[in-house]
């Protein structure tokens, strides 16, 4: 029996992903599965740029603005929420799409990694934040590149949130990330998915970057970050997110706007690299000209999902 098919459009951010998971929507009767760590909480809009009110009332989406700022929310969460939710988009007789450029939440799905699961340690988890703080987070790096070298050299050196599940995974199981990844049960994937790319000059998308962030700025960035700082006592993980750590900064007078602004540029490039990196190892992406006229490549995207391709050679 043929699995059902499931699209799924990734990229780095600022590629148009989002924009193109829509109109392809309304074209083939879909809806929307977020694959972004960061649109799943409410109360962040400007700084994940989240899909409009607008754009959800055209089209359904799912796993957006729906949990706490304060909440923790993991792979395993996600790739539970994401099965749940493209069984229900099949179930009305629609077509799921899966986008966005959480690498990690990404492979979990299309792959089928079940990833094992600790108990979340507070009191540990608190000290490392504490340790973070007053040692700087390079020390806590060069004490992760020790017990998982290779591992840490997958990821940013500022990459806190990371760099911090490295130690916690050691202390807690006495098992590396490496290891306990290695030991994730891998299944055969329950859909047929059919994985499109948005590639894109890395100058432009630069450019695209750059103008975002300052949009992001006019649109009231600033008082969106402030609003939730004051909200929650405890500081939250996901205000770790490239945006709203640089504003968080500001506002703790360490450091000026002008310098603010352009560190989320920086950071916000930073990662679109290391987004690009990932999603060119998977040679299960069909990469898309960012380019291209928009109609083209839903054009493509209908060929494949219908099979024609696959008929014409």
């Amino acid at each position: 029996m043929d699995k059902p098919k499931v699209i799924v459009i990734v990229g780095p951010t600022a590629s148009g992903k989002s924009a193109l998971a829509l109109e392809l929507a309304k074209r083939i009767n879909g809806e929307i599965i977020s694959c972004d760590s960061m649109q799943i909480y409410k109360e962040m809009d400007i700084g994940t740029a989240k899909p409009t009110k607008k754009e959800q009332e055209q089209v359904q989406h799912y796993l957006v603005d729906f949990l706490s700022p304060s909440s923790r929310y993991n792979v395993s969460d996600f790739k539970k929420d994401a099965e749940v939710n493209i069984e229900k988009v099949l179930e009305k007789g629609k077509v799921p799409i899966v986008v966005g450029g959480t690498g990690l939440y990404v492979n979990a799905l299309i792959y089928n990694i079940n990833y094992l699961e600790e108990e979340y340690d507070a009191s540990y988890r608190e000290e490392l934040e504490n340790r973070a703080d007053i040692e700087g987070l390079d020390s806590l790096y060069k004490e992760a590149m020790q017990i998982d070298k290779e591992a840490t050299q997958k990821i940013s050196k500022n990459d806190r949130k990371r760099i911090l599940r490295i130690l916690e995974i050691y202390k807690k199981t006495g098992r590396t990330k490496t290891e306990q990844d290695k030991l994730s049960i891998q299944d055969e994937p329950k859909y047929n998915y059919l994985m499109f790319g948005i590639n894109i000059e890395r100058e432009i998308l630069y450019e695209r970057i750059n103008q975002r962030v300052d949009k992001m700025i006019e649109e009231g960035l600033i008082e969106e970050v402030e609003n939730i700082y004051k909200k929650y006592n405890e500081f939250p993980t996901a205000m770790q997110a490239i945006g709203y750590k640089e504003v968080v900064s500001y506002l703790n007078d360490e450091i000026s706007k002008g310098y603010m602004i352009e560190k989320i540029k920086m950071e916000t490039r930073r990662y679109a690299k290391r987004q690009l990196t990932w999603f060119r190892k998977n040679k299960k992406i069909y990469w898309l000209n960012g380019l291209e006229n928009m109609q083209n490549n839903i054009k493509i995207i209908l060929e494949e999902y219908s099979g024609k391709k696959e008929q014409e050679s």
